[in-house]
Protein backbone atom coordinates (compact mmCIF):
# COMPACT_ATOMS: atom_id res chain seq x y z
CA UNK A 1 0.00 0.00 0.00
CA UNK A 2 1.43 3.58 -1.11
CA UNK A 3 2.34 5.70 1.89
CA UNK A 4 -0.06 8.37 0.27
CA UNK A 5 -3.07 5.79 0.56
CA UNK A 6 -1.91 5.00 4.17
CA UNK A 7 -2.24 8.70 5.14
CA UNK A 8 -5.85 9.14 3.88
CA UNK A 9 -6.74 5.91 5.57
CA UNK A 10 -5.15 7.18 9.12
CA UNK A 11 -6.95 10.81 8.75
CA UNK A 12 -10.44 9.03 7.90
CA UNK A 13 -9.93 6.79 10.94
CA UNK A 14 -9.04 10.14 12.82
CA UNK A 15 -12.37 11.08 11.94
CA UNK A 16 -14.12 8.22 12.66
CA UNK A 17 -12.55 8.09 16.38
CA UNK A 18 -12.68 11.60 16.92
CA UNK A 19 -16.75 11.65 15.89
CA UNK A 20 -17.07 8.76 18.75
CA UNK A 21 -15.24 10.52 21.73
CA UNK A 22 -17.74 13.43 20.68
CA UNK A 23 -21.01 11.65 20.71
CA UNK A 24 -19.70 9.88 24.08
CA UNK A 25 -19.42 12.83 25.19
CA UNK A 26 -22.84 14.01 24.33
CA UNK A 27 -24.36 11.38 25.22
CA UNK A 28 -22.78 12.12 29.01
CA UNK A 29 -24.24 15.50 29.24
CA UNK A 30 -27.59 14.24 28.47
CA UNK A 31 -27.38 11.05 31.57
CA UNK A 32 -26.57 13.75 34.50
CA UNK A 33 -24.91 12.35 37.39
CA UNK A 34 -25.64 12.79 40.60
CA UNK A 35 -24.81 15.33 42.15
CA UNK A 36 -23.60 15.53 45.93
CA UNK A 37 -22.55 18.19 47.97
CA UNK A 38 -20.22 17.73 50.80
CA UNK A 39 -19.92 20.76 53.35
CA UNK A 40 -17.17 21.21 55.68
CA UNK A 41 -14.89 19.30 53.15
CA UNK A 42 -11.94 20.06 54.62
CA UNK A 43 -12.15 17.52 57.82
CA UNK A 44 -11.10 13.99 58.12
CA UNK A 45 -14.55 12.65 57.38
CA UNK A 46 -14.77 13.73 53.70
CA UNK A 47 -11.32 12.27 52.95
CA UNK A 48 -12.77 8.76 53.86
CA UNK A 49 -16.35 9.20 52.65
CA UNK A 50 -15.12 9.91 48.93
CA UNK A 51 -13.96 6.54 48.43
CA UNK A 52 -17.58 4.82 50.18
CA UNK A 53 -19.53 7.27 47.64
CA UNK A 54 -17.66 6.15 44.58
CA UNK A 55 -17.63 2.47 45.21
CA UNK A 56 -21.29 1.64 43.69
CA UNK A 57 -22.69 0.49 46.75
CA UNK A 58 -24.22 3.53 48.27
CA UNK A 59 -26.19 4.79 44.88
CA UNK A 60 -25.83 1.71 42.55
CA UNK A 61 -23.15 0.57 40.20
CA UNK A 62 -25.04 2.43 37.28
CA UNK A 63 -25.02 5.56 39.07
CA UNK A 64 -22.56 7.92 38.10
CA UNK A 65 -21.81 11.23 40.05
CA UNK A 66 -20.30 14.35 40.76
CA UNK A 67 -19.21 15.44 43.78
CA UNK A 68 -18.53 19.19 44.84
CA UNK A 69 -16.86 20.31 47.91
CA UNK A 70 -16.39 23.24 49.82
CA UNK A 71 -15.67 24.46 53.01
CA UNK A 72 -17.41 27.73 55.45
CA UNK A 73 -14.90 30.26 54.31
CA UNK A 74 -15.87 29.05 50.22
CA UNK A 75 -11.82 29.44 49.45
CA UNK A 76 -10.44 26.41 47.18
CA UNK A 77 -6.80 26.20 48.72
CA UNK A 78 -7.29 23.89 51.28
CA UNK A 79 -9.56 21.43 49.67
CA UNK A 80 -6.99 21.20 46.24
CA UNK A 81 -5.17 17.85 47.90
CA UNK A 82 -8.76 16.35 48.26
CA UNK A 83 -9.55 17.15 44.57
CA UNK A 84 -6.26 15.57 43.45
CA UNK A 85 -6.99 12.37 45.19
CA UNK A 86 -10.26 11.81 44.58
CA UNK A 87 -9.62 12.43 40.86
CA UNK A 88 -6.37 9.26 41.01
CA UNK A 89 -9.38 7.59 42.35
CA UNK A 90 -9.82 6.67 38.57
CA UNK A 91 -13.65 5.43 39.68
CA UNK A 92 -15.54 4.75 37.11
CA UNK A 93 -18.31 6.17 38.29
CA UNK A 94 -16.93 9.30 39.55
CA UNK A 95 -17.84 11.67 36.77
CA UNK A 96 -16.27 14.93 38.33
CA UNK A 97 -14.93 16.39 41.64
CA UNK A 98 -14.56 19.82 42.13
CA UNK A 99 -14.68 22.71 44.86
CA UNK A 100 -17.38 25.33 45.09
CA UNK A 101 -15.52 28.85 45.43
CA UNK A 102 -18.72 30.84 44.32
CA UNK A 103 -21.03 31.32 46.87
CA UNK A 104 -24.07 31.80 44.79
CA UNK A 105 -23.58 28.34 43.29
CA UNK A 106 -23.76 26.34 46.67
CA UNK A 107 -25.84 23.20 46.34
CA UNK A 108 -26.70 23.78 42.69
CA UNK A 109 -28.80 21.05 41.25
CA UNK A 110 -28.06 19.14 44.40
CA UNK A 111 -29.50 16.03 45.04
CA UNK A 112 -27.54 14.79 48.10
CA UNK A 113 -26.42 17.34 50.64
CA UNK A 114 -24.23 16.22 53.62
CA UNK A 115 -23.15 18.57 56.01
CA UNK A 116 -19.96 17.52 57.82
CA UNK A 117 -17.66 18.94 60.44
CA UNK A 118 -17.56 22.89 60.84
CA UNK A 119 -14.57 25.38 61.97
CA UNK A 120 -16.80 27.33 63.54
CA UNK A 121 -17.29 26.21 66.65
CA UNK A 122 -14.53 27.79 69.30
CA UNK A 123 -14.30 25.66 72.88
CA UNK A 124 -13.18 28.74 74.49
CA UNK A 125 -16.77 30.24 74.10
CA UNK A 126 -19.45 29.87 76.29
CA UNK A 127 -22.28 27.43 75.75
CA UNK A 128 -24.78 30.23 74.58
CA UNK A 129 -22.08 31.57 72.18
CA UNK A 130 -21.73 28.31 70.31
CA UNK A 131 -25.69 27.78 70.06
CA UNK A 132 -26.14 30.91 68.54
CA UNK A 133 -22.91 30.45 66.38
CA UNK A 134 -25.03 27.89 64.86
CA UNK A 135 -27.70 30.55 63.19
CA UNK A 136 -25.99 32.30 60.84
CA UNK A 137 -24.02 29.66 59.38
CA UNK A 138 -27.46 27.35 58.91
CA UNK A 139 -29.36 30.18 57.57
CA UNK A 140 -26.52 31.10 54.73
CA UNK A 141 -26.29 26.77 54.22
CA UNK A 142 -30.31 26.83 54.16
CA UNK A 143 -31.35 29.69 51.84
CA UNK A 144 -28.81 28.28 49.46
CA UNK A 145 -30.54 25.24 49.50
CA UNK A 146 -33.98 26.45 49.06
CA UNK A 147 -32.59 28.42 46.10
CA UNK A 148 -30.05 25.98 44.33
CA UNK A 149 -30.83 22.47 45.11
CA UNK A 150 -33.61 19.99 43.85
CA UNK A 151 -36.63 20.14 45.92
CA UNK A 152 -36.21 16.59 46.46
CA UNK A 153 -32.67 16.82 48.01
CA UNK A 154 -31.67 14.52 50.62
CA UNK A 155 -29.48 16.25 53.58
CA UNK A 156 -27.86 14.85 56.01
CA UNK A 157 -26.21 16.34 59.19
CA UNK A 158 -22.87 14.73 60.59
CA UNK A 159 -21.80 17.76 61.79
CA UNK A 160 -19.62 17.41 65.62
CA UNK A 161 -21.81 19.46 67.59
CA UNK A 162 -25.08 20.26 67.89
CA UNK A 163 -26.67 17.88 65.37
CA UNK A 164 -30.05 18.25 66.48
CA UNK A 165 -30.17 22.45 66.34
CA UNK A 166 -27.99 22.40 63.19
CA UNK A 167 -30.99 20.31 61.46
CA UNK A 168 -33.90 22.14 62.86
CA UNK A 169 -32.32 25.78 61.54
CA UNK A 170 -31.77 24.04 58.51
CA UNK A 171 -35.68 22.90 58.38
CA UNK A 172 -36.49 26.37 58.89
CA UNK A 173 -34.53 27.98 56.41
CA UNK A 174 -35.78 25.75 53.44
CA UNK A 175 -39.79 26.11 53.53
CA UNK A 176 -39.82 23.67 50.28
CA UNK A 177 -37.96 21.08 51.28
CA UNK A 178 -39.25 17.89 52.84
CA UNK A 179 -38.94 18.34 56.66
CA UNK A 180 -38.21 14.43 56.71
CA UNK A 181 -35.75 14.63 53.88
CA UNK A 182 -33.26 16.74 56.70
CA UNK A 183 -31.97 14.22 58.92
CA UNK A 184 -29.19 14.01 61.90
CA UNK A 185 -27.09 10.66 61.75
CA UNK A 186 -26.93 8.90 65.08
CA UNK A 187 -25.72 5.44 63.54
CA UNK A 188 -22.02 6.78 65.22
CA UNK A 189 -23.05 6.76 68.73
CA UNK A 190 -25.31 3.05 67.79
CA UNK A 191 -22.41 1.25 66.36
CA UNK A 192 -19.90 2.75 69.46
CA UNK A 193 -22.30 1.16 71.97
CA UNK A 194 -22.58 -2.27 69.29
CA UNK A 195 -18.97 -2.31 69.69
CA UNK A 196 -18.65 -1.45 73.47
CA UNK A 197 -21.46 -4.50 73.76
CA UNK A 198 -19.93 -6.65 71.52
CA UNK A 199 -16.17 -6.04 73.26
CA UNK A 200 -17.78 -7.34 76.46
CA UNK A 201 -19.64 -10.31 74.81
CA UNK A 202 -16.58 -11.39 72.63
CA UNK A 203 -18.40 -11.33 69.71
CA UNK A 204 -18.39 -8.52 66.92
CA UNK A 205 -20.42 -5.42 66.70
CA UNK A 206 -21.93 -6.45 63.48
CA UNK A 207 -24.00 -8.97 65.53
CA UNK A 208 -25.71 -6.95 67.56
CA UNK A 209 -28.57 -5.74 66.40
CA UNK A 210 -31.59 -2.95 67.52
CA UNK A 211 -29.47 -0.06 69.47
CA UNK A 212 -31.51 2.40 69.95
CA UNK A 213 -30.46 5.98 70.56
CA UNK A 214 -33.29 9.06 71.82
CA UNK A 215 -33.43 12.43 71.94
CA UNK A 216 -30.46 15.02 71.86
CA UNK A 217 -27.72 13.14 69.63
CA UNK A 218 -24.76 15.28 71.06
CA UNK A 219 -26.99 16.33 74.12
CA UNK A 220 -29.10 14.77 76.29
CA UNK A 221 -29.85 11.40 75.15
CA UNK A 222 -30.74 7.93 76.02
CA UNK A 223 -29.19 4.73 74.78
CA UNK A 224 -31.82 1.82 74.93
CA UNK A 225 -30.68 -1.45 75.16
CA UNK A 226 -34.36 -3.06 75.70
CA UNK A 227 -34.57 -4.16 72.10
CA UNK A 228 -31.11 -4.79 71.58
CA UNK A 229 -30.63 -8.72 70.41
CA UNK A 230 -27.20 -10.71 69.43
CA UNK A 231 -27.14 -12.85 66.61
CA UNK A 232 -24.67 -15.89 66.09
CA UNK A 233 -23.45 -15.93 69.78
CA UNK A 234 -20.70 -18.83 70.69
CA UNK A 235 -22.68 -20.12 73.68
CA UNK A 236 -24.83 -23.03 74.99
CA UNK A 237 -27.71 -22.17 72.82
CA UNK A 238 -26.80 -22.38 69.12
CA UNK A 239 -29.24 -21.65 66.35
CA UNK A 240 -29.61 -20.59 62.28
CA UNK A 241 -28.20 -17.28 61.17
CA UNK A 242 -31.87 -15.79 62.07
CA UNK A 243 -31.91 -16.97 65.60
CA UNK A 244 -30.80 -14.07 68.29
CA UNK A 245 -30.93 -13.61 72.21
CA UNK A 246 -31.33 -10.58 73.77
CA UNK A 247 -28.46 -8.72 74.58
CA UNK A 248 -29.26 -8.10 78.10
CA UNK A 249 -29.91 -11.63 78.77
CA UNK A 250 -26.50 -12.58 77.94
CA UNK A 251 -24.71 -10.04 80.26
CA UNK A 252 -25.59 -10.80 84.14
CA UNK A 253 -22.99 -8.23 85.42
CA UNK A 254 -25.61 -5.06 86.10
CA UNK A 255 -23.07 -3.14 87.96
CA UNK A 256 -20.74 -3.51 84.32
CA UNK A 257 -23.61 -1.97 82.43
CA UNK A 258 -24.41 1.16 84.46
CA UNK A 259 -20.64 1.78 85.65
CA UNK A 260 -17.92 0.57 82.67
CA UNK A 261 -20.83 0.93 79.96
CA UNK A 262 -21.34 4.03 80.44
CA UNK A 263 -18.31 5.44 81.31
CA UNK A 264 -17.13 4.49 78.23
CA UNK A 265 -19.49 7.28 76.17
CA UNK A 266 -17.48 9.56 78.76
CA UNK A 267 -14.30 9.18 77.78
CA UNK A 268 -14.99 10.71 74.36
CA UNK A 269 -16.70 13.64 74.54
CA UNK A 270 -19.87 13.43 71.73
CA UNK A 271 -17.27 16.29 69.94
CA UNK A 272 -14.41 14.15 69.24
CA UNK A 273 -16.41 11.22 69.09
CA UNK A 274 -17.68 12.95 65.59
CA UNK A 275 -14.24 14.07 64.65
CA UNK A 276 -13.18 10.65 63.95
CA UNK A 277 -13.88 10.33 60.15
CA UNK A 278 -13.63 6.33 59.43
CA UNK A 279 -16.58 5.70 61.76
CA UNK A 280 -18.36 8.71 60.94
CA UNK A 281 -17.70 8.53 56.94
CA UNK A 282 -19.26 4.74 57.34
CA UNK A 283 -22.10 5.81 59.07
CA UNK A 284 -23.01 8.58 56.66
CA UNK A 285 -22.52 5.86 53.82
CA UNK A 286 -24.59 3.31 55.61
CA UNK A 287 -27.78 5.89 55.96
CA UNK A 288 -27.49 7.05 52.18
CA UNK A 289 -27.67 3.57 51.18
CA UNK A 290 -30.34 2.36 53.24
CA UNK A 291 -32.19 5.77 51.99
CA UNK A 292 -31.75 4.22 48.41
CA UNK A 293 -31.74 0.96 48.74
CA UNK A 294 -34.10 0.56 51.71
CA UNK A 295 -33.05 -0.39 54.96
CA UNK A 296 -32.60 -4.44 55.81
CA UNK A 297 -35.86 -5.69 56.55
CA UNK A 298 -37.03 -6.95 60.49
CA UNK A 299 -34.09 -4.60 61.70
CA UNK A 300 -33.90 -0.80 63.44
CA UNK A 301 -31.53 2.09 63.44
CA UNK A 302 -31.71 5.35 64.91
CA UNK A 303 -32.21 8.68 63.03
CA UNK A 304 -32.33 11.98 63.81
CA UNK A 305 -36.05 13.05 62.36
CA UNK A 306 -38.53 15.89 62.52
CA UNK A 307 -40.95 14.81 65.18
CA UNK A 308 -44.97 14.74 64.08
CA UNK A 309 -45.89 13.94 67.33
CA UNK A 310 -44.43 10.17 67.49
CA UNK A 311 -43.22 9.05 70.68
CA UNK A 312 -45.19 11.61 72.85
CA UNK A 313 -42.14 14.39 71.78
CA UNK A 314 -43.64 17.98 70.67
CA UNK A 315 -44.11 18.07 66.64
CA UNK A 316 -41.52 20.01 65.10
CA UNK A 317 -38.31 18.94 67.11
CA UNK A 318 -35.47 16.80 65.93
CA UNK A 319 -35.69 14.10 68.12
CA UNK A 320 -33.32 10.88 67.08
CA UNK A 321 -36.07 7.91 67.10
CA UNK A 322 -35.85 4.32 65.72
CA UNK A 323 -36.66 4.29 62.30
CA UNK A 324 -36.60 1.81 59.19
CA UNK A 325 -36.52 3.38 55.25
CA UNK A 326 -38.63 1.99 52.70
CA UNK A 327 -38.87 3.41 49.15
CA UNK A 328 -36.68 6.04 49.99
CA UNK A 329 -38.85 7.02 53.27
CA UNK A 330 -37.94 6.95 56.62
CA UNK A 331 -40.48 5.43 59.50
CA UNK A 332 -40.65 6.08 62.95
CA UNK A 333 -40.92 2.53 64.59
CA UNK A 334 -44.02 3.56 66.44
CA UNK A 335 -44.96 -0.31 66.48
CA UNK A 336 -42.12 -1.12 69.22
CA UNK A 337 -43.60 -2.66 72.28
CA UNK A 338 -42.18 -1.64 75.51
CA UNK A 339 -40.45 1.33 74.24
CA UNK A 340 -41.82 4.06 75.78
CA UNK A 341 -39.42 7.01 77.69
CA UNK A 342 -40.01 7.61 81.20
CA UNK A 343 -41.74 10.81 81.80
CA UNK A 344 -38.78 11.84 83.80
CA UNK A 345 -36.10 11.21 81.08
CA UNK A 346 -38.63 12.58 77.99
CA UNK A 347 -39.08 15.75 80.06
CA UNK A 348 -35.11 16.35 80.02
CA UNK A 349 -34.52 15.59 76.63
CA UNK A 350 -37.18 17.99 75.77
CA UNK A 351 -36.46 20.31 77.50
CA UNK A 352 -32.74 20.54 76.68
CA UNK A 353 -33.77 20.62 72.96
CA UNK A 354 -35.64 23.34 73.29
CA UNK A 355 -33.32 25.22 75.07
CA UNK A 356 -31.05 25.08 72.87
CA UNK A 357 -33.63 26.41 70.02
CA UNK A 358 -34.69 29.46 71.97
CA UNK A 359 -30.73 30.29 72.74
CA UNK A 360 -30.19 29.73 68.39
CA UNK A 361 -33.20 32.57 67.87
CA UNK A 362 -32.15 34.87 70.80
CA UNK A 363 -35.43 34.08 72.85
CA UNK A 364 -33.44 32.80 75.78
CA UNK A 365 -30.51 34.34 76.75
CA UNK A 366 -28.93 31.89 79.36
CA UNK A 367 -29.08 28.24 79.18
CA UNK A 368 -31.85 26.44 81.85
CA UNK A 369 -30.49 22.91 82.84
CA UNK A 370 -33.58 21.14 83.37
CA UNK A 371 -31.13 18.84 86.16
CA UNK A 372 -28.96 21.25 88.20
CA UNK A 373 -25.93 22.24 86.85
CA UNK A 374 -23.58 20.73 89.90
CA UNK A 375 -24.80 17.79 89.00
CA UNK A 376 -25.59 17.49 84.76
CA UNK A 377 -23.10 19.79 83.10
CA UNK A 378 -23.91 20.55 79.57
CA UNK A 379 -21.47 18.84 77.85
CA UNK A 380 -21.32 15.69 76.66
CA UNK A 381 -24.87 14.60 78.46
CA UNK A 382 -25.76 11.16 78.31
CA UNK A 383 -28.86 9.58 79.74
CA UNK A 384 -29.31 5.37 79.86
CA UNK A 385 -31.36 3.77 82.09
CA UNK A 386 -30.92 1.37 83.87
CA UNK A 387 -34.34 -1.10 84.69
CA UNK A 388 -33.37 -4.06 87.15
CA UNK A 389 -35.82 -6.57 88.65
CA UNK A 390 -35.49 -4.64 91.61
CA UNK A 391 -38.37 -2.52 93.58
CA UNK A 392 -40.28 -0.06 92.09
CA UNK A 393 -38.40 2.60 94.16
CA UNK A 394 -34.81 1.10 92.59
CA UNK A 395 -36.05 1.78 89.35
CA UNK A 396 -36.62 4.66 89.18
CA UNK A 397 -32.93 5.65 90.56
CA UNK A 398 -30.88 7.71 88.69
CA UNK A 399 -27.41 8.30 89.11
CA UNK A 400 -25.05 10.67 87.79
CA UNK A 401 -21.77 9.40 87.01
CA UNK A 402 -18.71 12.11 86.32
CA UNK A 403 -19.96 14.30 83.96
CA UNK A 404 -22.98 12.65 82.47
CA UNK A 405 -26.06 12.13 83.82
CA UNK A 406 -26.46 8.04 82.92
CA UNK A 407 -29.74 6.11 83.47
CA UNK A 408 -29.69 2.47 81.24
CA UNK A 409 -32.68 0.71 80.25
CA UNK A 410 -32.61 -2.94 81.02
CA UNK A 411 -35.03 -5.17 79.48
CA UNK A 412 -36.18 -8.16 82.47
CA UNK A 413 -34.32 -11.18 82.27
CA UNK A 414 -37.54 -13.26 81.70
CA UNK A 415 -37.92 -12.12 77.94
CA UNK A 416 -35.93 -14.72 76.35
CA UNK A 417 -35.58 -13.76 72.53
CA UNK A 418 -36.37 -16.81 69.98
CA UNK A 419 -35.88 -14.93 67.44
CA UNK A 420 -37.04 -17.18 63.70
CA UNK A 421 -39.62 -19.68 63.93
CA UNK A 422 -40.55 -22.45 65.80
CA UNK A 423 -39.80 -25.41 63.24
CA UNK A 424 -35.72 -23.87 63.09
CA UNK A 425 -34.02 -26.38 65.39
CA UNK A 426 -31.39 -25.70 68.04
CA UNK A 427 -28.27 -26.79 68.99
CA UNK A 428 -27.73 -27.28 72.36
Amino acid sequence: MMTSEMLIIAGENLETHIEIEQEDEELKKKISPLRVWITGASCPTCYNLIPLLVNGEVFGMEEEISIHLLNNSFEEGSLSATVMEGQDLAAPLLREISVCTVLEEAFFEAEVVIILNDDIDNESESLENRIRARLPLCQLFGSLIEKNARRTVKVIVAAKTFLNLTTSLLITYTPSINPRNIIAVAMVMENEAKATLARKLKTTAADIKDVIIWGNITGSHYVDLRKAKVFRYNSAIWGPPSYSRYLLSLIFDSEWISKEFVNSFNVLSSTRRFQRGISTAHSVATILKFWYHDSPPGEIFSLGLMSEGEFGTPEGLVYSMPVRCMNGVWFPCTDLPDTELTEDVKKAIIHDLEQEKLIAFGEVLIYQPYIPAELLPRENRVRIQIDENKDEDQKEQTEFLNTSSVEVSEAQSSQEPLEGTENESLDN
